[in-house]
């Protein structure tokens, strides 16, 4: 059986099964992947179309196949000598509706319940309304308004008494059932009311529930007691005064406080993931968590259904690195569990951002991250560096915004931290503030400076978050909270500063370890919450903020990308690379993901933009004055307001399909409206002149009526679409080349679905859309040669010959992709900053790779037709490449290339393909080689 080496990433809902999936195996197997990788499983809320809103981990969710399912989509896996990668969500479960049996629970039982630890709440939070409660912020309108129009219903089931109010449903204590009962005009309710109150006096009330329900159960069989208990019902419907006192009585008893959904950012008592109310935060910490959050994936890891597990969210969770390493030691120990046949070794992976500088930590003892960083490491190369300062001259002069991306993350996460966190922020800082209170020398230091202190320091936090536990601070954190504690020293007033460098002891520069227990447990507390604010407020300030308020250009923002760098050089982009071949040689590596704000091919156009600045700088004036009379005057201010605008004109130059025509009234009726849907979504993520919390649907409509009669002015709209049309060669270029490197640079090579064929996709959920595989089925059985798929490059066909070839590639040599080292290749000459290039080896093996970048200037005849996506070869004038001696074929085009060791012509090595992928089996001179590389 193979070892993971190549991955298909699928989107699994229930217009999207494993059965679906079954049925293409054959499909999947001839693009060349040797796993599939599949989005979560476990049973998530019902129509679901992602699956990262689990309701029940421990079963494979119905919609989606069941057990049964997965078992024959991984025997139909094995049958080909393919297996599966699963997708799990430790850190969170679905709450609100009704589906969540553990939420149910804690609703029903409070603290008593069997899963009162399992998630992060806070049973003694400070406010008294919620003393032994959690805050259950569900309501659409404040609590006195629902409760007076009647729309929470007291209702009773086979599961018992409880509040209906739409798709949610809060349960009764049973223990309070005999509020309920005793107004019963019935003997036996009432007799079944002591046997309800009883359950107080027991220790063990949760257990015994059940035999008094069906107790109840029994009693209503009989009409007369169904009536009366109807009747009951009546008197607590809130329509009327006595009613709604009733209700609001019997409310007040139970284990949560009803609440409207607006409180929550200010008043939760409970984690969250980001803030997303719907999603709460479990302690998978506790081992009584993990264990039956994992019970399901270590069983299906055993039983050999599983070859591999990505972790989602990883730095949600209070320990990542202990919680990898437990994990990674439980996986290890089903080795000798496994069937005969399948790789013996489970792969972990984590979804983990890097920030600048930051690297995964080696100690987590897993296999690497899902892939992010490479997405912004190639993208960074393939921005033009001169076009950064006229780019972000243009939007400063648009938008009227800085181009600085770093300030506005640093505007965003202040933002952040005081409305959308606003609770979990308090939280920590009165985590703090009982640091402070532990010791008479800090007992004076006040909440408000503390808070003060604590905001700095996040606002001015470079990653998502630090690593520190009871040893401290790990030293790879040292460097980033030294860069948090300048910026924040500069923003705080000297008393402040004093308080901020307390903090920088209280949160890991002082080992917890070296305290006394009560003060040890209070700083493990505060290190945890304020390891859990940092990362939430840098994905909402960063990814769904700042990426949407600052566009000097839009493909250098997506997640997991560091905007405030225009570009890349290729010496970084080779050392990151050498970095994962030693570190994580196993890795995924990849360039499109279920949460990408812009599909690869868009991001690949957008860049190529970067190579005509000054072009798209003219043609922006132009579309102003052209757009003038479609904009419209509101109170707030112009509508849309320039600088959203120009974004979507950059949106709509790189995601405009180079096969789709102005005249084609059905296809621009459909990219409009995709294009619609992304920017109600982009204009409320930047949070500006709308809101997810407050939208201003004036605004919206109005830039919606905007954006269509962008699209249906003729001459706006041609002269849109012939600059689209000037950005199709060095975008598709690009992505060739993106994709290319994608599959052979150290790592597993992952692949997002249907990204075999050009992906000109947006923001989720347009980037989940149906892929129609039967439209790829006859290119991918009879793949065309490369040099007659790139005459119909357009078409999209020659992104898939170029991936079943590759992968093809890495299945006949899986050691030298998966183990083989990494060294690059400089060329020399007028052009050879545009060329990226590097080889790699294991034993008698030897790949080379060489792709252009920056190669707009050299495709200036494509530019102008619809020819052949090539490079005249004389334009690469004496640009040339020494590689390792050898005699070398082309994956690509099978031609035969020798090399002596002298510098061979660019001109020469793309002689037939614009880039070239070499396999060499002799033995070359690695002294030839190390002598090129230095």
């Amino acid at each position: 059986m193979n070892a993971i080496r190549a991955t298909l990433r699928l989107q699994f809902h229930r217009d999207f099964t494993l059965d679906d999936a079954r049925a293409l195996v054959d499909d999947f197997a001839a693009l060349g992947v040797s796993h599939l990788y599949a989005s979560p499983l476990q049973a998530s809320r019902r129509g679901s179309r992602h699956g990262y809103d689990g309701v029940d981990p421990t079963r494979i969710d119905d919609e989606l196949g069941g057990e049964t399912a997965l078992a024959a989509l991984v025997s139909a896996l094995r049958a080909r000598g393919m297996g599966l990668v699963l997708d799990i969500v430790p850190n969170h479960l679905a709450v609100g509706g009704s589906e969540n049996p553990w939420w149910q629970s804690v609703l029903t039982w409070g603290e008593q319940s069997p899963y009162g630890a399992f998630f992060d709440i806070d049973w003694h939070a400070p406010d008294p309304t919620l003393a032994g409660k959690l805050l259950a912020p569900f309501l659409g309108a404040p609590y006195a308004e629902t409760l007076e129009s009647g729309e929470l219903a007291l209702d009773f089931d086979a599961v018992g008494f409880h509040v209906a109010y739409h798709e949610h449903r809060f349960p009764i204590d049973p223990r309070h059932y005999g509020d309920i009962l005793r107004f019963a005009e019935h003997n036996a309710l009432h007799e079944q009311a002591a046997f309800f109150e009883a359950l107080a006096q027991v220790p063990d009330p949760c257990s015994l529930a059940p035999a008094a329900l069906s107790q109840l159960e029994r009693v209503l069989e009989d009409p007369s007691a169904q009536a009366s208990l109807a009747s009951a019902l009546q008197l607590f419907e809130a329509t009327s005064e006595h009613g709604a006192t009733r209700l609001h009585a019997l409310l007040s008893r139970q284990h949560y406080r009803l609440a409207f959904w607006r409180t929550a950012s200010d008043e939760i008592n409970w984690r969250r993931f980001f803030d997303v109310t719907e999603l709460g935060g479990l302690r998978v910490e506790q081992p009584e968590v993990f264990d039956a959050v994992h019970a399901l994936p270590l069983r299906l890891a055993r039983e050999g259904l599983v070859d591999g597990l990505r972790i989602d969210h990883v730095d949600g969770l209070a320990d990542p690195g202990g919680y990898c390493r437990h994990l990674r030691a439980r996986l290890d120990a089903l080795v000798p569990e496994r069937p005969e046949g399948v790789p013996s070794r489970v792969a972990l992976y984590v979804e983990k951002i890097l920030g600048d500088g930051e690297t995964l930590p080696t100690d987590w003892q897993v296999d690497g991250t899902s892939g992010y960083e490479f997405m912004n490491e190639v993208a960074g190369i393939q921005h033009d560096p001169q076009g950064a300062a006229p780019l972000a001259a243009l939007w400063h002069q648009v938008s009227g915004r800085a181009p600085d991306f770093s300030a506005e993350v640093r505007q965003a996460r202040g933002e952040v931290l005081e409305t959308l966190l606003a609770s979990e922020y308090a939280a920590c800082a009165r985590a703090l503030h009982a640091v402070a209170r532990a010791r008479l020398e800090s007992r004076d230091v006040t909440l408000g400076s503390i808070a003060r202190a604590l905001k700095a320091l996040v606002v001015h936090f470079p990653i998502y978050r630090s690593y520190a536990g009871d040893a401290g601070r790990p030293e790879a954190d040292a460097a980033f909270f030294r860069q948090a504690m300048t910026g924040a020293r500069h923003a705080l007033s000297p008393p402040d500063r004093a308080t901020l460098d307390r903090l920088e002891r209280w949160l890991g520069g002082e080992a917890p370890s070296v305290c006394r227990d009560d003060e040890r447990v209070l700083r493990q507390r505060a290190i945890t919450r304020f390891q859990q604010l940092t990362s939430p407020v840098a994905a909402k300030a960063v990814e769904d903020t700042a990426g949407y308020r600052s566009a000097v250009l839009i493909s250098r923002n997506d997640v997991g990308f560091h905007g405030e760098h225009f570009s890349h050089s290729p010496k970084r982009f080779h050392a990151a690379n050498a970095v994962r071949a030693r570190d994580f040689p196993h890795a995924l590596v990849t360039t499109a993901t279920h949460d990408h704000k812009r599909g690869e091919d868009v991001r690949a156009r957008l860049a190529a933009l970067s190579e005509s600045a000054d072009a798209f700088a003219d043609a922006v004036s132009r579309w102003q004055c052209d757009a003038a009379p479609l904009c419209q005057s509101l109170d707030e201010g112009t509508a849309p307001s320039p600088g959203d605008a120009l974004i979507l004109y950059q949106l709509i130059l790189g995601a405009w399909p180079p096969t789709l025509a102005p005249q084609d009234s059905a296809g621009m009726s459909e990219f409009t409206e995709r294009l619609a849907q992304w920017q109600q979504k982009a204009l409320r993520e930047a949070k500006l002149r709308t809101h997810w919390l407050w939208p201003d649907e004036q605004y919206e409509t109005a830039c919606r009526a905007f954006l269509e009669g962008v699209l249906t002015t003729p001459a706006l709209r041609d002269s849109l679409h012939r600059a689209a049309r000037a950005l199709d060669a060095p975008g598709a270029l690009n992505a060739l080349v993106q994709a290319t490197l994608r599959m052979t640079v150290p790592g597993v090579a992952d692949l997002y679905q249907g990204n075999d064929a050009w992906d000109f996709s947006l923001v989720d959920p347009d980037n989940r859309r149906p892929v129609d595989y039967a439209a790829r089925r006859a290119s991918l059985f009879a793949p065309p040669a490369m040099s007659e798929a790139l005459a119909q490059w357009r078409d999209g066909r020659v992104k898939q010959a170029l991936t079943v070839r590759l992968l093809a590639l890495r299945a006949r040599h899986p050691t030298l992709f998966l183990d083989g080292d990494y060294q690059p290749l400089h060329a020399q000459g007028q052009h050879a900053e545009r060329v990226v290039a590097f080889v790699r080896r294991q034993g008698e093996q030897c790949l080379v790779v060489v792709v252009p970048r920056l190669a707009t200037p050299l495709l200036k005849d494509e530019l102008e037709g619809d020819g052949v996506l090539a490079i005249a070869p004389a334009r690469w004038a004496d640009t040339r490449l020494a590689l390792p001696p050898g005699r070398y074929r082309s994956a690509l085009s099978e031609r035969s290339l020798d090399a002596d060791g002298e510098p061979v012509a660019l001109a020469e090595l793309f002689h037939t393909l614009p880039f070239e992928v070499f396999t060499s089996e002799a033995r070359a001179d690695r002294r030839a080689l190390q002598g090129e590389s230095t």
